[in-house]
């Protein structure tokens, strides 16, 4: 039992830090992952979504520090309860999202790795299997060199954790595990390779019968029954196939779609804007002054939103911004940013820089 829980301890402690650091270097990303579980598709818990941010932070810095805490032996009672209490709330999150298939990727490991529900469930079963021997062998957690020690190494844990979180959330996550890091090339992140799987999709047409909807396949719509009224036509997926890094970017406007025109651009800066209504305002107002040191470089500059049409006039009426918007997904935006605004610097499509708002300064032209 001795051997057991040393092995599990380590195995624990590591796992936890690992995982904790990873979504600590971007814990906007993980707050979005609890957008998905407060909103309406899952538990719909509206009062919490102002707070998800909060919350994310508080997560990935227990994490880390419970983690570091089972290594040196500080506190094992507390440290072991705790642990125990998130998994089995982790172990919850992952049974529900893998049975009612209603988040595709839990954010365990943020977007360094891509666990499906199920690989996430089975992951936090064995995490679970491995802290109850903790649990009912604690006695055998030992304090690592002496309790001064493992105290400060504690102590040190928790400012180092709140400041790396404090210092991404103001700036932008120190590695980018993203489809649009640095270097990447978005037309060949986009690319479909010769002979690689496609998806397998089944059309299920729902037909209202009697006053009830009901799902009939494509070999059943030779019998449907007298008098059934159709009322919508959706595409099951059967067998995922290759899914491109890159496969939900486009740039639109007026109805028109220029996204291989802008990408294939030698200058080019993107504005992300993906909510004007909550863009840091102070931010908004030095983008038309980068701007016209950009176009005087030589650069285009636009600016991608997926604000309404109303929204995007007052507020560049309100900033007298010159440069053009164009729309682009929300969530994809969110993707190749984290902070509303930022600076993207591209050229002929791939990713030359990027920036937060609060160094904008720092943008090579």
């Amino acid at each position: 039992m001795k051997y057991l829980v040393h092995f599990s301890r380590i195995f624990v402690g590591i796992l936890f830090i690992i995982s904790g650091l990873i979504k600590l270097n971007d814990p906007i990303g993980f707050s979005y992952k609890l957008d998905e579980y407060f909103g309406p598709t899952v538990f719909n818990i509206p009062f919490l979504l102002p707070f998800t941010l909060a919350l994310a932070l508080f997560v990935v810095i227990l994490e880390v520090v419970l983690g570091i805490m089972l290594l040196v032996g500080f506190k094992p009672k507390f440290t072991v309860w705790s642990l125990l209490l998130l998994i089995v709330f982790f172990t919850f999150l992952t049974f529900y999202s893998a049975y009612f298939n209603v988040v595709k990727d839990c954010g365990c490991f943020g977007d360094a790795l891509k666990l499906t529900p199920w690989e996430s469930f089975t992951k936090d079963i064995v995490l679970l299997v491995f802290i109850l021997i903790l649990f009912f062998g604690r006695k055998h957690i030992n304090t690592l060199f002496n309790e001064k020690f493992a105290t400060i190494t504690s102590i040190i844990a928790l400012f180092a954790s709140c400041f790396l979180g404090y210092y991404v959330i103001n700036h932008l996550p120190v590695i980018d595990f993203r489809a649009y890091a640095v270097g990447k090339n978005i037309q060949k992140g986009m690319e479909f390779p010769d002979g690689a799987q496609k998806s397998e999709y089944e059309m299920i047409f729902v037909y209202k019968v009697n006053g009830v909807n009901k799902e009939f396949g494509e070999k059943d719509l030779m019998n449907l029954p007298q008098g059934a009224t159709f009322v919508e036509r959706k595409d099951k997926l059967i067998k995922e196939g290759y899914v491109p890094p890159i496969h939900d970017f486009s740039l639109e406007k007026d109805g028109s779609d220029y996204t291989t025109e802008i990408l294939n651009e030698e200058k080019m800066i993107f504005f992300v804007l993906y909510n004007l209504e909550k863009s840091n305002i102070e931010a908004l107002t030095s983008l038309e002054v980068f701007h016209q040191k950009a176009k005087a470089k030589g650069y285009k500059v636009i600016a991608l939103s997926a604000s309404d049409e109303k929204t995007i006039a007052k507020v560049k009426q309100a900033n007298k911004f010159s440069f053009g918007f164009y729309f682009c997904d929300g969530t994809t935006l969110k993707t190749i940013e984290r902070s509303n605004p930022s600076i993207v610097v591209l050229k002929k499509g791939t990713i030359v820089q990027k920036v937060h708002y609060n160094d904008i300064d720092s943008v090579n032209l």
